[in-house]
């Protein structure tokens, strides 16, 4: 039960925060939860889908090639992970009427992205325990969290924009590019000190998150003057 709580808490943590981030209009528990729950469950799916393909197609037959690591990175995971949110957010929650500011691009795919790092979360820290929880608290969870923001500060955009298409791809794009990022520095750690630029890359991507969420609340038609 404790390495549950310890697997959940930094999931509920970023949720919070993100909630309360939306100052001028907070959108339905009810569609949150929901958007969580499709993220935990019918992205793991997606995915699980997508790697049966890609693993078949596009196997690791020697780890220590940068390229085929490369690969792996960007294509086999995070491309079939952003994509598996990024379906949940543009069907399920872009078209609902609740979505009506560009804050909430943010929140839903915060949600769904919240989701799926929760199966994730609670399926390496029973395996790996409190080190991999404490570690992960800090790394990967925060990761999959800049990951949604940056993809659904461009789908919050792209709502209220004529070119809908552009934009949620640039959302997605954005998501690949820096989970692509994040995984390759740590795939290839068979090259010394190689790890750090995982780091380097999340720091950018909290910190282009941060930029991305002011942005929005400021622009947010339901701020009061």
């Amino acid at each position: 039960m404790n390495l549950l709580l310890f697997a959940v808490a930094p999931i509920l943590t970023i949720i919070l925060y993100i909630y309360f981030q939306d100052k001028y209009e907070k959108e339905p528990v009810g569609l949150l939860i929901l958007s969580f729950l499709f993220g935990a469950i019918v992205s793991i799916i997606i995915v699980t889908t997508i790697y049966l393909f890609t693993g078949h197609f596009l196997p690791v037959t020697d780890e220590f090639s940068i390229w085929q690591q490369f690969i792996q990175a960007f294509v086999v995971v995070a491309l079939s992970e952003e994509f598996s949110k990024y379906i949940i957010v543009k069907y399920f929650a872009q078209p609902r009427k609740a979505f009506n500011e560009p804050y909430d691009g943010i929140m839903y795919a915060v949600m769904v992205s919240m989701g799926f790092a929760c199966t994730e979360n609670i399926l390496y820290v029973l395996e790996g325990g409190y080190t991999t929880a404490v570690l992960r608290a800090f790394t990967a969870v925060p990761a999959h969290a800049t990951f949604g923001i940056l993809m659904g500060y461009f789908m919050g955009k792209a709502k209220f924009s004529n070119n809908r298409l552009k934009w949620n791809m640039v959302g997605l794009f954005l998501a690949v590019l820096f989970h692509g990022a994040y995984d390759f520095f740590l795939f290839i750690n068979f090259i010394p000190g190689i790890s750090i630029g995982a780091f380097i890359s999340l720091i950018i991507a909290i910190i282009l998150s941060k930029k991305a969420i002011k942005r929005h609340q400021n622009n947010s038609e339901f701020k009061i003057p």
